[in-house]
């Protein structure tokens, strides 16, 4: 589902460090703005918690949150391109969800899904339209795990939306959920710098993820075992039409959970460090994704690093994927200025 971390262990972890996705954006800050402190995030200001999946009963309703739970943690083992049922094989690369949604989407600032099923029906600016929970898992399915979309009735559907509405135990409908996403750190007010990035992929990143961003398996290729650390570009990553293609995102969760232990608390990574190795991974090769120029409809509503146009602005690919994403926004702004006099 949506960089990709440890299949097993669930954090990407790279030597020393190392994106539905943020279902919202807050306004950005600057790198150099003095009242925006050197922090990944702003402090939550509730406790964060997780329901004992445990503690849920061994009925029919609880085996079917605990295979959803499964699904999330052993997405490669369970319905991977290696499984040795052809007709599960829905997902087209051997990451797992946790590889984006970090212990099985439990971890604080490590793109959670606590909280997401109350989030839903919701308004998905990337169709255009109200989206189902349902909906948002096919997306993942098709994107950031490069597959199919999963039977709508069929068990797997039917155990991760199980899986996700425990997640979501005791959250109002609509309710703000601190710690959902991976945190807002200060943008550059430069492009970021695949280059730089590459320098600090080498010294941080290779030793887990490799030279070539191969990744480490499991065990060997075709054994339906997955990764321990996942590839994160070249053929069995993610696609380009996923949310960890995008920089913003990619830059964030890397700066709150890398390397493995890292917490938004105390981030390891510089934001600069973030924002470049982001870009460097980025910028690799990876699988594509057709029908990339129908997404947001509304060109208004296009994430400013969306990195595949068509756009309503006039700014270049290459600084809607690397910024500075201030200009962006500002000619952002204004459009919708002009929009809003005209009606």
């Amino acid at each position: 589902m949506r960089i990709m971390l440890s299949s097993k262990y669930a954090v990407l972890c790279c030597a020393s460090i190392v994106a539905v996705s943020a279902l919202t954006i807050s306004q950005p800050c600057r790198a150099d703005d003095a009242a925006v402190p050197d922090a990944a995030v702003a402090p939550t200001s509730s406790t964060w918690t997780v329901p004992d999946i445990d503690k849920l009963p061994d009925d029919v309703w609880g085996k079917t949150v605990r295979y959803g739970r499964d699904l999330i943690s052993k997405t490669s083992s369970l319905i991977g391109p290696e499984v040795a049922d052809v007709s599960r094989r829905f997902a087209g690369n051997n990451l797992d969800c946790q590889s984006c949604h970090i212990n099985a989407g439990t971890k604080e600032f490590g793109l959670p899904l606590i909280g997401v099923y109350a989030d839903f029906p919701a308004y998905s600016a990337r169709l255009g339209q109200v989206e189902t929970i349902q909906e948002r898992i096919q997306g993942c399915m098709e994107r950031s795990m490069n597959g199919k979309r999963l039977p709508p009735e069929g068990p797997e559907m039917i155990a991760m939306a199980a899986y996700l509405m425990f997640l979501s135990t005791g959250r109002p409908v609509g309710a703000n959920t601190p710690g959902r996403d991976s945190g807002r750190m200060p943008e550059l007010d430069r492009a970021a710098d695949p280059a730089k990035g590459k320098t600090v992929y080498a010294n941080m990143c290779a030793a887990c993820h490799g030279a070539n961003g191969e990744g480490q398996r499991a065990g060997t290729a075709g054994d339906a075992k997955g990764y321990v650390f996942p590839p994160l570009w070249g053929p069995d990553s993610f696609n380009d039409g996923a949310g960890m293609d995008r920089l913003i995102e990619a830059a964030n969760f890397i700066r709150s959970n890398m390397p493995q232990g890292t917490t938004w608390k105390a981030p390891a990574l510089s934001p600069e460090d973030a924002w470049d190795v982001a870009a460097y991974i980025d910028s690799q090769p990876r699988p594509s994704v057709q029908g990339l120029d129908r997404d947001y409809p509304n060109r208004l509503e296009k994430p400013v690093d969306a990195a595949y146009g068509p756009y309503a602005d006039g700014f270049s690919a290459e600084q809607h994927k690397y910024g500075p994403f201030a200009p962006i926004e500002a000619s952002i702004k204004k459009l919708e200025e002009l929009r809003d006099a005209q009606r």
